[in-house]
């Protein structure tokens, strides 16, 4: 774990050289966009993976003929 932590700090540093101080916020801000929009993304999948579970299809619930 802290060989994860190392490595985000070396990266942010060479993020912090190359693109300069005065870009760090809108790469923090577009970084946390994805972020937010994976996270709605996966809650999404969830709703739709339990809702198929818990709903009977139609199939199902005929008897065979």
């Amino acid at each position: 774990m802290p060989d994860i932590i190392v490595v985000l700090v070396i990266i942010l540093i060479v993020v912090v050289i190359m693109r300069g101080p005065k870009t760090l916020p809108k790469l923090g801000e577009a970084f946390g966009r994805g972020v937010k929009e994976a996270k709605a993304g996966a809650i999404a999948a969830q709703d739709e993976i339990q809702n198929r579970t818990t709903t009977p299809d139609s199939d199902e619930t005929d008897p065979p003929a």
